[in-house]
């Protein structure tokens, strides 16, 4: 901000009593400018900031959203940071956004459903499979949850590495892979997301929940996508079609299944 000198007008007043009608009109305009010029301008964070509260208010927490955790992490992490420069004025808008490669981030509403459907805590463990630009793993690190995050496209998980060391998500963890077999070295997990639709259910992801433990995960192809939430107890697994959406198709092993 440019230094400016402050003159009390008060002061300035008792200064230069007698002055002239001429005097008295260019010291008001001084007094004017300097008011202006000490003016801050508005911060481009705040800005943001008041975005992602207005995405919050009008596109999640307005349809039905509201776990308290999964609200606060959407307002607080900077969706703007994990698209493209051109992107960017567009970050808080209602709808996906092309990430490069073929791949996008999610629409806000539906990485927010995710996140609720799955009910992450503090502490808990899991896996996401479909890392992208990292957005999705940040929110649930932003709750605190412990992320392996996988992606099969080698310059998606670079960038998404990059992406979440740089804002300090320390407890997000990327690995470039085919995520059909999970990350087994890190099993079993609390509860699993996928971005990305197979036809069927990978078993290995099953396989590498918890006792008690959720799933989210599209299933199908094209137009015929279901959101699946799967609970497993034991050796049962509950599931129930949740949200008709429209993901990319998992690739790698899933498609030779």
């Amino acid at each position: 901000m440019p230094t400016t000198t402050r003159i009390a007008p008060s002061k300035s007043l008792r200064t230069w009593p007698t002055c002239s009608g001429a005097g008295r009109f260019f010291l008001l305009a001084f007094l004017l400018l300097a008011a202006c010029t000490d003016a801050k301008p508005p911060s481009p964070n705040a800005d943001l900031a008041a975005q992602r509260n207005a995405m919050v208010a009008q596109q999640i927490a307005a349809r039905g959203i509201s776990d308290a955790a999964t609200l606060a992490a959407m307002r607080t992490v900077p969706r703007h940071e994990f698209l493209p420069m051109r992107l960017r004025s567009e970050a808080y808008a209602d709808y996906p956004l092309p990430i490069g490669h073929g791949q996008t981030i999610s629409q806000p509403y539906v990485v927010a459903f995710m996140t609720e459907a799955i009910r992450p805590q503090p502490g808990e463990k899991i896996l996401e499979i479909g890392s992208g630009s990292g957005y999705q793993a940040a929110v649930l690190a932003e709750i605190g949850a412990d992320v392996y995050t996988i992606e099969i496209v080698e310059p998606l998980a670079e960038m998404s590495g990059q992406t979440l060391q740089r804002l300090g998500y320390k407890n997000a963890h990327v690995l470039h892979g085919d995520g059909y077999r999970g990350w087994p070295e890190h099993a079993p997990f609390d509860a699993i997301i996928v971005t990305c639709a197979p036809d069927k259910i990978p078993a290995p992801l099953v396989e590498q929940l918890r006792d008690g433990g959720r799933m989210i995960i599209p299933v199908g192809s094209g137009m015929n996508q279901e959101l699946v939430l799967l609970r497993k107890t034991g050796d049962k697994i509950e599931q129930q079609s949740v949200l008709p959406v429209r993901f990319v198709p998992m690739t790698g092993e899933a498609q030779a299944d």
